[in-house]
């Protein structure tokens, strides 16, 4: 995928796993900066997404950690969402999510084709995205009703109006993709 500067997304192998601990670091960080609530993630998540082949991750041409997206299947693979989309600061504005969120839809739909695709964000610029992958906005009654995906959200500082509204809606926009014949 393309980005403004020589950027390269690719899935993550095996040898990305030293940088879950810097993954994990920037999303918390970045949530803390916009205000916004994010579900903290466990490094050793990330590094098991990383190993079991269901992780993206970009690097400039020198070797720099640009960005990183995983995705996670629910309900025995009839769902899958799109997580942790983080982009390092000094790559922000520079078409990286675009690439990542690219590369991660077209990894879902490879590996889980039949899955109904989601995403939850409260920001705009992902909603964007997912809009240009064939997203559109939904319920949450539309997305898992899996309990381990809400248990995820517990860390993030909106869960009491999320627990508090039964988890049919929050702070988060709810986005599906359905492939065809869904």
């Amino acid at each position: 995928m393309e980005t403004d500067e020589e950027i390269v997304v690719r899935l993550a192998t095996a040898m990305d796993v030293d940088f879950a601990l810097p993954i994990v670091a920037e999303m918390e960080a970045s949530a803390k900066a916009r205000g916004t609530g994010i579900a903290k993630r466990n490094p050793d998540t990330i590094k098991e997404k990383i190993l079991e082949g269901k992780a993206v991750i970009a690097f400039t041409a020198e070797g720099i950690w640009a960005g990183f997206s995983y995705i996670q299947s629910w309900e025995n693979a009839s769902f899958v969402s799109n997580s942790g989309l983080i982009v390092a600061p000094a790559f922000r504005g520079m078409k990286v999510a675009q690439a990542i969120k690219q590369k991660i839809f077209e990894l879902s739909r490879l590996l889980y084709p039949q899955a109904k695709i989601f995403s939850i964000t409260t920001g705009l610029p992902v909603m964007k995205l997912n809009t240009r992958l064939g997203f559109e906005p939904v319920t949450y009654n539309e997305i898992t009703h899996d309990p381990l995906f809400w248990e995820g959200c517990k860390s993030c500082v909106n869960y009491p109006i999320l627990a508090g509204k039964n988890y049919r809606n929050c702070l988060c926009t709810a986005m599906l993709f359905q492939p065809s014949g869904n």
